[in-house]
């Protein structure tokens, strides 16, 4: 719209200002320009951008950028909405929402034209190495092999492959992995005691490289997927992996056909929220970001949190 007022919330390492300007171009009119930093990746901008009358804030960075804006937004009644343009490595909440990727003007297109939908945060509160914290996240949480490999991962090899160095580091994480028991509380019932590999706790499914972790997960629907491993042996991590490297993602990229498939060592819930509780430590991530170890948390869906172009 013409007559809207756009706060640009940008990261600095990952482009420049005049590259977004040339993206953009003249079309967005009224624009605000908020720079993130280490130390603050993204809400202090768009506390800023809010100030200077933005109708719309646009993310422009990688998943923690969004996500810093997003968890602002959503934290009052704002009638600001939230346009991407994504510059990271994974750029997982873009890629589900089918935002252009490495298109910059496509992305700009995107936050002036596209239609506002509202998606849902999930919140996570707990005691992280002694340190209360309550963070919202956009794709998903939790600990185990994701958040190990995101430990594991080389910042270097990351820089000049992207995603792929994940896979890198996949050895590293398995054997920092490790089978846990649990009590877990879903939606305000029953604790079950249960054990396993690795928990996470999904608002959207899809990954890089085409794997689909959750195939049923929707960022509008009020609820999160929660996907329990319990694998422990090689041949059960093999089956594992299987599924969901071979099944959900690389088998739908070269175009065969048949439903996903879920290993047997794989639990699948959907819940509004959750309470989770460790016999050891365990490393946290929300949205590719390592929180740090941590022993009991919980988690609650925010529905229709935040408006998305």
């Amino acid at each position: 719209m013409v007559d809207e007022r756009f706060g640009i919330v940008w990261n600095p390492s990952k482009t420049s200002r005049e590259a977004l300007e040339a993206a953009a171009g003249p079309v967005l009119g009224s624009v605000s320009w908020h720079e993130t930093s280490e130390e603050d990746p993204g809400r202090g901008a768009t506390e800023e951008a809010l100030a200077a009358g933005a109708d719309v804030v646009v993310a422009a960075g990688g998943d923690g950028t969004v996500r810093a804006v997003a968890e602002r937004l959503a934290e009052d009644d704002t009638a600001a909405d939230l346009a991407i343009v994504p510059l990271g490595t994974g750029n997982l909440l873009a890629r589900n929402l089918g935002v252009p990727l490495n298109d910059l003007p496509g992305a700009f297109t995107r936050a002036i034209e596209g239609d506002p939908r509202g998606i849902d945060l999930g919140w996570v509160e707990g005691m992280v190495e002694g340190v209360g914290i309550r963070k919202a996240f956009t794709v998903i949480a939790g600990f185990g092999l994701d958040a190990h490999m995101i430990d594991q991962t080389d910042d270097d090899l990351k820089s000049k492959v992207g995603w792929l160095a994940y896979i890198e580091s996949l050895g590293r994480a398995l054997k920092a992995s490790e089978v846990v028991d649990l009590e877990l509380t879903l939606d305000g019932g029953t604790p079950e005691r249960t054990s396993g590999h690795t928990l996470m706790i999904g608002n959207c499914g899809s990954l890089q490289g085409g794997v689909a972790l959750l195939p049923d997960a929707d960022p509008s629907d009020g609820e999160l997927d929660l996907l329990l491993l319990e694998a422990e042996g090689v041949g059960q991590w093999l089956d594992t992996l299987r599924s969901f490297v071979w099944d959900n993602g690389i088998r739908r990229l070269v175009g065969k056909q048949g439903e996903a498939q879920s290993a047997d060592t794989v639990t699948h819930a959907r819940v509004r929220s959750l309470s989770v509780s460790m016999s050891r430590p365990r490393l946290l991530q929300i949205d590719g970001d390592g929180l740090g170890a941590t022993s009991a948390f919980t988690i609650e869906t925010q529905p229709a949190a935040v408006r998305v172009r």
